[in-house]
């Protein structure tokens, strides 16, 4: 789960991260009214969304897509520049290297106040699966694409893994600090800052921090001037507060709705639907459907209690996606039953109507007379013992499907 950058900065303030002071707004107005109540000669006005790359983005009308402006993040020396900005942000559209072309609304804004920036770095805290940890990134060269730095000077961007059972040491801090260059004031600062982020990190349950750029300014003090914070939405149930952080806004519609209904779904470019019960095995079999040549359309766990209402919004959810061009059903029935799955599907195709190519395969408890229900439902329901055989099967009818979707089309031209 993501936060907007202004949430990441209170949260960064509440453990003791120095950030500079800043308000949120969502209106021209509030911007202005948060410049003059700043006092800070020079300010930066941020759009805030969900995603990086912010300030090298462009601004586009929303109706039109003309250019309205370059750059999400402008440096405004005068309430008249704010103003400026703050219009031209609001309400439009934000393209940025992580949005793709279709971009994001910008619905709030950021008046941060300036500083006197001495140098800046990169920051990062993140999980380590592989070697099971929490990994601290750092470079000098702060401000870029870290992806840049990382292929093109590997060398500047500084690595530790911290264990943790025993937390962040004392020497690592050192080193990193010396790593980047830090002595004196500067260092005794980014010492501070990272044992509070860290902190931070473990008790907030993150799963990414991101500081792009971190400054230390003319005073040798470490400042974060940006908060990218990434939460492990596995551990919701600990933190009550972060429906409050979340913006739906910033979500698909159907992952809303998925949540709601009690459906772990994520939307991918494929076209072949997948319904599957069980996070290991949804993703197991999203990679066979890749080792088959296909492209999966999104990762579906319909989880291990479902109804014939959760099989069929579950198709909703699947079909709402225009790049959907039929649907793989993949099931283990081990608390779950075959048969019930099996009624399920049946009641979904016809309450929807379905025409595009369905496979089901199914295996576990009741498994034959789940195909049994499915044979004898008169629906073009294609049924598999295996799952390879059920995406040979799935091409098999996607191509017969292309073809009447193809004399429809030029019976309509006729």
């Amino acid at each position: 789960m993501n936060i907007h950058e202004y949430q990441g900065k209170a949260l960064f303030k509440s453990h003791g991260v120095k950030v500079l002071d800043g308000v949120h707004c969502t209106s021209v107005e509030g911007a202005v009214t948060a410049y003059d109540s700043l006092q800070s000669k020079v300010v930066a006005v941020k759009s805030q969304i969900h995603a990086g790359g912010r300030g090298k983005g462009n601004l586009y009308l929303s109706d039109t897509r003309d250019l309205v402006m370059e750059g999400g993040v402008k440096i405004a020396f005068s309430r008249e520049d704010v103003q400026t900005y703050a219009t031209n942000i609001l309400g439009n559209i934000l393209v940025t290297k992580q949005t793709g072309d279709e971009g994001k609304i910008v619905n709030h804004l950021y008046v941060e106040a300036g500083c006197d920036i001495a140098h800046e770095y990169y920051l990062a805290l993140l999980v380590d699966r592989d070697q099971k940890s929490v990994l601290i990134m750092a470079s000098t060269e702060g401000g870029m694409d870290i992806e840049e730095v990382a292929e093109e000077t590997p060398e500047l961007l500084h690595k530790i893994n911290v264990d943790p059972n025993v937390g962040l040491m004392g020497y690592q801090i050192r080193d990193l600090g010396l790593a980047l260059g830090l002595s004196g004031a500067s260092h005794k600062s980014f010492a501070k800052m990272l044992r509070s982020l860290y902190e931070l990190f473990v008790q907030e349950d993150c799963a990414m921090v991101e500081i792009n750029p971190l400054v230390r300014t003319g005073e040798d003090e470490m400042v974060a001037l940006d908060a990218k914070v990434s939460f492990d939405e596995n551990a919701e149930f600990r933190h009550k507060n972060w429906d409050d952080l979340r913006d739906l806004s910033e979500e698909e519609d159907v992952e809303i709705r998925a949540k709601e209904t009690g459906l772990s779904y994520v939307k991918l470019d494929g076209n072949i639907g997948c319904l599957v019960n069980g996070a290991g095995l949804a993703m197991a079999t999203m990679d066979v459907i890749k080792l088959y040549g296909g492209e999966p359309a999104n990762f579906l766990d319909v989880g291990g209690s479902a109804t014939t209402e959760r099989v069929t919004e579950a198709f909703k959810i699947i079909l709402s996606d225009k790049n959907v061009e039929g649907i793989l059903v993949n099931i283990f029935g081990g608390i779950m039953r075959c048969d019930v799955i099996a009624e399920g599907v049946v009641e979904a195709a016809r309450t929807l109507g379905l025409t595009k190519p369905l496979v089901v395969r199914l295996e576990g408890t009741n498994v034959e007379k789940g195909k049994q229900i499915m044979g004898e439902s008169g629906l073009a329901i294609i049924s598999a013992d295996n799952l390879g055989d059920a995406i040979e099967a799935y091409k098999v009818d996607l191509g017969k499907y292309h073809k009447i979707l193809l004399t429809e089309l030029k019976s309509d031209e006729k």
